[in-house]
């Protein structure tokens, strides 16, 4: 039996192609005035309270945000939707105390691993740069997969056609233009994605009635709710540690950190992100919560689609769409811009090609390469959440001996590799494999019966915190 699907392959299509090309023409337009290595890299660090506002939240939210938090909401809890909601949102706070030291102590800068070169020798300043670049990698590959798992599930378009029309729009206005087109289609990107949001808001409520709210979850789902619902913490810790650590990490915020025209303005487009984020990334999950809650048999990351979509309602399948596509391109961008940064102003120092090497041509081949991959991964529709995760647990052993290095010298070469191998090595151990049942050292190397029943079901949670904590013990021994 064939599936009935929201619109038309060729209705999303067009929109597809329509909305994709609208980006990219609006980013070449605009970057025809401002050419140059400072623009590509730190938009000539002239950046204003709008822009970088707009910007900071909309590289920070992506399409991830239709799926994840939902999706974390059914199992987790209220607890799973606080974590993700401070976890994606906390680094704001924290970039407003890191953004104004690497700002004076850096203040040619356009990246955190160029700090990280000073700070530290060659080659754990490598092991940095690969960290970070295979962490953006894996948001690219899945941004990419899942705004094509979306037109997919509405019109039953071919992932790799979606796939394509989005990397190569987003490929042809942020190569040419850098940060500086990446922010002003942010802005546009981040006005449609919050007068959606609302439209979604005003339509669900209307749909669900009593439905959509906590004393209609209490009644059907209460543990969702409960304070004694251990998950509720476990989930919400383990995505505070994750989320925040690996957005630590994003070069994208980085660059953003430099673009500010001053510290003020910095400051406080920070905290209005901050604000923006969270009630964003809340009202995401709480949907899944209400979706589980209405019925438990829909599929937990769709619960966002299965509230708003339900009537089957031609308009808001094209308002998902535009959404959808908003969220992936404005995070794309960003992330491509990222990595060919880190490319140009550390490639040097790190690759030792040619000295005639022209880095930026270069970052572009480097790009076009990593695209093509991404374009293989999502056309396949891989789950690649197990792959997210294991980024994310090289973030977690890499954060805290990175920025503890902020404000402790005595922390040298040799005391930083150390912590972050122990990080690694702990964290490892406790990551389960991807049925979730089992780890290599709980369940492979010892049984789990000797274990008690709170580690065995919570081996993602323990090898976060273990990666992100056990650095502290290294730290610690070398003061003795």
């Amino acid at each position: 039996m064939d599936k009935t699907y929201f619109l038309s392959q060729a209705t999303s299509l067009t929109l597809v192609i329509i909305i994709s090309l609208l980006f990219a023409i609006l980013g070449l337009l605009h970057s025809k005035e401002y050419q140059g290595i400072n623009n590509y890299l730190t938009a000539n660090r002239n950046v204003g309270l709008f822009s970088l506002t707009t910007s900071l939240t909309a590289s920070a939210l992506g399409a991830w945000i239709l799926f994840g938090p939902a999706s974390a909401s059914t199992w987790g809890g209220i607890g799973a939707i606080i974590g993700y909601s401070l976890g994606t949102a906390f680094p704001m706070i924290f970039l407003i105390y890191l953004g104004k030291k690497i700002r004076t102590e850096f203040p040619k800068g356009s990246s955190l691993i160029g700090f990280m070169r000073k700070k530290f020798g060659k080659s754990l300043f490598k092991l940095i740069l690969l960290m970070t670049v295979f962490y953006m990698f894996i948001f690219l590959c899945a941004e990419v997969t899942a705004v094509a798992v979306l037109i997919n599930y509405i019109s039953g378009t071919e992932l790799w056609i979606t796939a394509l029309i989005v990397l190569l729009s987003t490929l042809i206005y942020t190569l040419y233009g850098g940060l500086r087109a990446s922010i002003f289609t942010d802005n546009i990107q981040m006005v449609v994605i919050a007068i959606l949001l609302i439209i979604s808001l005003f339509f669900i409520t209307s749909f669900t009635g009593s439905e959509f709210s906590f004393k209609f979850i209490k009644e059907k789902n209460p543990n969702l709710l409960s304070s004694s619902y251990i998950p509720s913490y476990t989930a919400g810790l383990t995505f505070f540690i994750a989320v925040a650590a690996t957005n630590l990490f994003h070069q994208g915020n980085w660059q953003r950190v430099y673009a500010a025209k001053n510290f003020e303005t910095l400051k406080k487009s920070l905290i209005i992100s901050f604000f923006i984020i969270v009630p964003i990334v809340f009202y995401m999950g709480f949907t899944g919560m209400v979706a589980f809650s209405t019925d438990p048999t829909t599929r937990p990351d769709l619960g966002f689609f299965s509230l708003l979509l339900k009537d089957q309602t031609e308009l808001l399948s094209l308002f998902v769409i535009i959404l959808g596509l908003a969220l992936t391109i404005s995070t794309v961008d960003t992330l491509i811009n990222a990595i060919s940064s880190l490319i140009v102003v550390d490639g040097e120092s790190s690759l030792k090609l040619k000295k005639k090497t022209d880095y930026l041509k270069f970052s572009k081949y480097i790009i076009i390469v990593l695209c093509i991959i991404s374009f293989i991964i999502a056309s396949k529709g891989f789950d690649i959440l197990y792959l997210f995760l294991l980024a994310d647990l090289f973030c977690c052993a890499f954060v805290l001996t990175v920025f503890y290095s902020f404000f402790n010298k005595n922390i040298n070469e040799k005391t930083a590799y150390l912590s972050i191998i122990v990080g690694l090595v702990g964290g490892f151990l406790m990551f389960p494999a991807p049925d979730f049942s089992k780890s290599l050292l709980i369940g492979i190397l010892i049984p789990k019966e000797l274990f008690a029943p709170f580690v065995s079901q919570s081996l993602l949670f323990l090898s976060f915190v273990i990666a992100t904590f056990l650095p502290i013990i290294i730290f610690k021994a070398k003061r003795f």
